[in-house]
């Protein structure tokens, strides 16, 4: 996720599950990323901090982990595959919680083979929380990886789930 753009900027924002770096590349948020647990992503010197840009996106963010906000509306601009892309939309049409497997979002995408490279496309989803790849389980109702840890998934969907 490196860039040498000079329209990148970024914010660390201290959430209730840790601190997220919030990347914009002047079209929107391309970026939610944990930056407490095994792997933070390292910031780009060309970056430039600043908190202007993240303004709706942590008013959005509060009101979600106070339990007030079930849908984000933040513009975003997110690179990937057309792959990726069809299941990251996907992930956004998973209500406010509720869960879904890989194979359920496979036969969504009308590609039903493809639970396998859905869960790589969950996996590389820039925008942890705000495109909901928490809400993804294993088929057999179990709680599967997480790029932030699974105690964090856990967190976000037990908040979703008491404030349904």
């Amino acid at each position: 996720m490196k860039s040498t753009s000079p329209s990148r900027s970024y914010w660390i924002w201290p959430s209730p599950v840790g601190k997220l770096l919030l990347l914009d590349d002047g079209k929107g948020l391309c970026g939610l990323q944990f930056q407490d647990g095994a792997h933070p992503l390292e910031i780009d010197k060309s970056w430039k901090k600043q908190r202007r840009p993240f303004v709706p996106v942590i008013q959005q963010l509060e009101e979600y982990f106070a339990g007030r906000l079930q849908k984000f509306t933040i513009p975003l601009s997110l690179q990937g595959t057309a792959f990726q892309l069809s299941v990251w939309r996907a992930l956004q049409s998973i209500p406010y919680g509720v869960t879904a497997s890989y194979g359920s979002i496979a036969k969504k995408i009308k590609n039903p083979k493809a639970s396998r490279a859905v869960g790589a496309a969950n996996g590389h989803n820039p925008v942890s929380i705000i495109v909901p790849c928490h809400r993804i389980i294993g088929s057999t109702g179990k709680l599967v990886g997480y790029g932030g840890g699974l105690p964090i998934k856990t967190a976000l969907l037990d908040l979703e789930q008491a404030r349904r």
